[in-house]
């Protein structure tokens, strides 16, 4: 399932973020993949264990938190902290494919990559070329979001960065644990979701709804893994 998730930062969120990045220092993005990714990536990226990236990445966290839409669709059980990239000047990222576990940090259990998420912090008239490409069973997809919204998608895709030709595109990117691996089952216990409260927001409380609220749960509660 690829979704865009809007709104996740606010404008002014946004521009806070922007403000603290244009000051950060930036490394090699090659130094946290492997050969793989390595041999196609092209761009720059803050260090995890800088000030920054470390308060930064709180806020996106805190955030999703507060995201319905976000944690509905994601089911999130452990996430990655945040990270933050820079592409300009033809900085790109040629199709690759994620690792399938990542560390969950010092002290942490690992944690397995079921989804994929970048979130955009430069807006869309701001650079040229920069799209995410998702490639799935149905193609590929180019995804160029307004600043604050962020895409997921299941983190075995295909995916890529095409060349930024002009202008910076700025954005976090990280991983998430799922309680429910499977993105099939996943998708449909988002959709049950997704008509549970377009129904409440058309009809109320009714005993329909509280039927299927009963059967999302239950439906959650055979496929959670925790």
């Amino acid at each position: 399932m690829l979704l865009h998730v809007p709104q996740v930062l606010t404008a002014a969120q946004v521009a806070e973020f922007r403000q603290q990045l244009a000051e950060a220092d930036w490394t090699d993005g090659r130094a946290t993949v492997g050969a793989q990714g390595a041999a196609v990536k092209r761009n720059r990226q803050l260090p995890a264990s800088s000030a920054v990236s470390q308060r930064l990445a709180a806020l996106v966290l805190t955030a999703l938190a507060r995201h319905e839409l976000y944690f509905s669709a994601a089911l999130p059980l452990r996430t990655v902290a945040p990270l933050f990239n820079r592409y300009e000047g033809g900085e790109h990222y040629g199709l690759h494919v994620d690792g399938a576990v990542r560390s969950g940090g010092e002290g942490q259990p690992a944690i397995r990559t079921d989804l994929s998420a970048t979130l955009f912090l430069s807006e869309p008239d701001e650079y040229d070329g920069g799209n995410l490409v998702v490639v799935d069973t149905y193609g590929s997809h180019e995804v160029k979001l307004p600043a604050g919204d962020l895409v997921l998608y299941p983190a075995s895709s295909l995916h890529g960065v095409e060349p930024v030709t002009r202008g910076a595109r700025i954005g976090s990117f990280f991983w998430i644990q799922s309680l429910v691996r499977d993105d099939a089952r996943r998708g449909q216990l988002f959709e049950l979701d997704q008509t549970i409260q377009r129904l409440r927001a058309k009809l109320g409380e009714t005993d329909e709804s509280l039927s299927l609220t009963n059967h999302y749960h239950n439906l959650l509660r055979m496929w959670a893994e925790t």
